[in-house]
């Protein structure tokens, strides 16, 4: 029960943080046509309800190009036809929008918006359909008239911000005019893009069905953080063009629709947008989960430092106890406490993911060029990100920067996974003579090094 306690308020503090943290900033949340056919829909949107009666600015760009497709059909209207622009990998076609086809096109996107309007007034939040977009055509392209094809030309960002102020949610559907009133048909995404970046959105969420399930169908480099069911945790944009170049002769429909969404949020991030988080929409909550804890359900795009380690601030002292604890109740660290961490301050350090302290550890200068790595200890509900070789390396190159010859570990459990970093079992005889008069003879810890070459 005590587990269980801990846990909850774990998850209080996560969404405290976060709500500090964000409150009053713009997010803007591209969701893709299936989420908004799937049964947890008007789930979806009462969480984006609830972030705004919460103090969030929220933005919502629909997509619609299944509905599309579906109007189209209905009507026996010719489908799109495609050009290819040669713009980049893969955006390289763009769907031409004839004289004929833009009126459907418009009871398309309008109808998917509404559905948005309906389900947002049922939880007592305004809403706008709005012309915020001042798009232009894209002209001819190789001999094509592309038409009513458009691409956005300037974001409104005064008539957003005037209704963002007033605590509604504007909308945007897939429509852009041009000055004189044209209606111009414009990629969600892009707009997406723009919308985001003209109002310095703090996140851009891209709201997909199968997200987990797809990265499958990709060819994944190894150094990527992944879950046990393979799913993508967290890239910088320098991971995102290798995933994208690895995966650069893919060619199926899913597979282009799956990299789409990494190059759109490779485009927001080098945009300014310092975070990207891609999410199945699908999953109850899925928006609340990805916002409020650290960890999060989907994949996250982030161009800010998101890890750091860094030292030990007096400040942090309840943090490492709560991470040690648990650890030291079951044997595997020796118990220390306050006063006794105090007064050694100088030797920790903190691994901070998102401004809360997630692991710990500490090093200790015995002389003689040895250093003792202790008190290693992290969060155990982010075991997956492997925080503990992360502050284990950190620690290591401390002790070699400080021109250490070595550095050593004192452990009655953990003796395997030291070994997978490196460390080789010694005697106690080889141990600092500082280090061995205070040895606990009763404890009979075994003792792991790391040969520095110093």
């Amino acid at each position: 029960m005590d587990n269980i306690h801990s846990s909850q308020v774990d998850l209080i503090r996560e969404v405290f943080h976060y709500q500090n943290r964000f409150e009053g900033s713009t997010m803007v949340f591209k969701i893709d046509y299936p989420v908004t056919e799937d049964p947890g829909f008007p789930s979806l949107v009462k969480d984006l309800a609830l972030l705004a009666k919460t103090g969030f600015k929220i933005v919502i760009v629909p997509g619609v190009k299944e509905n599309i497709d579906a109007v189209f059909k209905q009507h026996d209207i010719n489908p799109f036809f495609y050009i290819n622009n040669d713009t980049s990998s893969f955006d390289s076609t763009v769907r031409i929008t004839t004289s004929q086809s833009i009126s459907y096109v418009e009871m398309a996107a309008f109808n998917v918006a509404s559905r948005f309007m309906t389900f947002l007034s049922g939880s007592r939040i305004d809403a706008l359909i709005g012309n915020f977009v001042r798009a232009r055509g894209l002209g001819v392209i190789n001999g094509i008239d592309t038409e009513h094809t458009g691409t956005v030309d300037k974001i409104y960002t005064d008539s957003l911000a005037r209704v963002l102020n007033l605590g509604m949610i504007p909308i945007l559907p897939c429509i852009g005019w041009s000055p004189s009133g044209k209606p111009y048909n414009v990629p969600s995404d892009e707009i997406a893009l723009e919308v985001s970046k003209a109002l310095k959105a703090a996140k851009l969420f891209i709201v997909c069905a199968q997200c987990n399930s797809n990265v499958k169908i990709l060819s994944v480099p190894e150094d990527l953080e992944k879950r046990s069911d393979g799913s993508l945790v967290r890239l910088t944009p320098k991971q995102v063009k290798s995933l994208l170049n690895v995966n650069n002769k893919k060619n199926t429909e899913a597979e282009i629709t799956y990299l789409r969404r990494f190059n759109l949020a490779l485009k927001a991030s080098e945009a300014g947008v310092h975070r990207i988080h891609i999410i199945d929409g699908r999953e109850n909550g899925s928006v609340l989960k990805e916002l409020y804890s650290n960890f999060g359900l989907g994949t996250m795009i982030y161009t800010d430092e998101y890890d750091s380690v860094r030292s030990l601030h007096s400040r942090d002292l309840p943090d490492i106890l709560r991470l040690m604890e648990p650890l030291m109740q079951s044997g595997i660290l020796v118990r220390r406490n306050l006063e006794q961490i105090q007064e050694k301050k100088n030797d920790y350090y903190v691994l901070e993911i998102d401004g809360s302290v997630r692991a710990c550890g500490a090093l200790h200068d015995w002389g003689e060029s040895q250093a003792e790595i202790a008190a290693i200890a992290t969060d155990p509900n982010y075991t997956d990100l492997g925080l503990g070789k992360n502050i284990v390396g950190y620690l290591v190159e401390k002790a070699r920067k400080n021109k250490m010859s070595r550095v050593f570990v004192l452990t009655t459990c953990s003796q395997d996974w030291f070994e997978s970093l490196g460390f080789k079992e010694v005697p106690v005889e080889s141990l600092p003579e500082q280090k061995r008069i205070v040895y606990d003879q009763n404890r009979k810890s075994k003792v792991f090094a790391l040969d520095l070459g110093m």
